[in-house]
């Protein structure tokens, strides 16, 4: 049995658990959903892309993580048109997944039947379960099928309580209260489709770090979110570090041609076109004396510049 037909065998065999048996999905089904990754998983089973990762994808640009995704099939990863609470600013974490349904009775006294079997908290509303297995360097993103008016997944106190978790904030295809309360939390942040002074009511949370949509995106558990005031995007655990480092080359090589037109040495036709050998050579003594520090090796460079020589 190949892996294809293996993978496809366990979601099948473990999507109807996680649909009717659980609210969270067990850490073997999203080890079956997430199986491109070959890394560290956190206890839930969702990949754990490092922290080192996680900061040099903080300085892409949207664009930039656009045109790689692009490139490689993954065409639907964006979604726009975000209220911001603290626009400027820019957030990267590992995605923890939550979707809420609008309540019906015996949906919701199944669901609360069911938390109470997998141990979830008693106390308080059930809007709190995915709170509840945060970790730090997690962003809560949740699917509130865009509920304004009574949809409010959170407020002050529990902004407070997923940033002490987290050192992150929330993604909510929804909407929370307390806005200004929020706006003073340092180090919170929050992209929502809208605010209200009300209280969350008839929501019920159907399924934690599963499959869900936010906007035109699908996004898995485990996903790393770069959030900014342009868009944000979801990117395959997987694609993380391959994506980082062909931003950074891309960001050096940009960098490089602007130095080089500025100095006037060459025509800016083979400055900005098809590197000959000798734009090569300079690029290779310009960053030997780079001045800030970058992840990107000597080998990156050569890797690049045998892939350019190809273009």
């Amino acid at each position: 049995m190949n892996k294809n037909t293996l993978l496809t065998l366990v979601i099948a065999l473990a999507a109807p658990c996680v649909k009717s048996q659980h609210v969270g999905a067990p850490p073997e089904y999203v080890k079956a959903l997430t199986s491109k990754w070959e890394g560290p998983r956190t206890a839930d089973g969702r990949p754990r892309v490092s922290d080192t990762t996680l900061e040099r994808l903080a300085n892409c640009t949207l664009e930039q993580i656009w045109g790689y995704l692009g490139n490689r099939g993954y065409r639907n990863q964006v979604e726009k048109n975000w209220i911001i609470l603290k626009p400027g600013e820019t957030m990267v974490g590992r995605v923890v997944t939550a979707q809420f349904m609008p309540t019906r009775p015996d949906l919701d006294s199944f669901v609360r039947a069911q938390g109470k079997l997998e141990g979830r908290s008693q106390h308080g509303g059930i809007n709190i379960w995915p709170i509840d297995i945060l970790t730090k360097g997690d962003i809560y993103v949740a699917d509130g099928y865009g509920k304004i008016k009574d949809g409010t997944l959170i407020g002050s106190s529990l902004g407070n309580a997923i940033y002490g978790k987290t050192g992150n904030g929330v993604i909510f295809y929804g909407s929370i209260r307390d806005m200004q309360e929020l706006k003073d939390t340092k180090g919170f942040n929050a992209w929502i489709k809208g605010h209200d002074p009300s209280y969350i009511k008839d929501m019920t949370p159907t399924a934690i770090n599963a499959p869900i949509r936010i906007g035109e995106v699908t996004v898995f558990p485990g996903d790393v979110v770069f959030a900014n005031e342009y868009g944000v995007v979801f990117v395959p655990a997987h694609l993380v570090e391959g994506l980082v480092t062909a931003s950074e080359l891309t960001g050096l090589r940009d960098e490089f041609e602007r130095y080089m037109l500025q100095l006037g040495k060459y025509p800016s036709g083979e400055v900005h076109g098809d590197w000959s050998d000798k734009i090569k050579d300079e690029f290779r003594k310009w960053f030997s004396t780079y001045p800030k520090k970058t992840a990107i090796t000597n080998k990156d460079i050569e890797a690049y510049l045998e892939k350019e020589g190809h273009n």
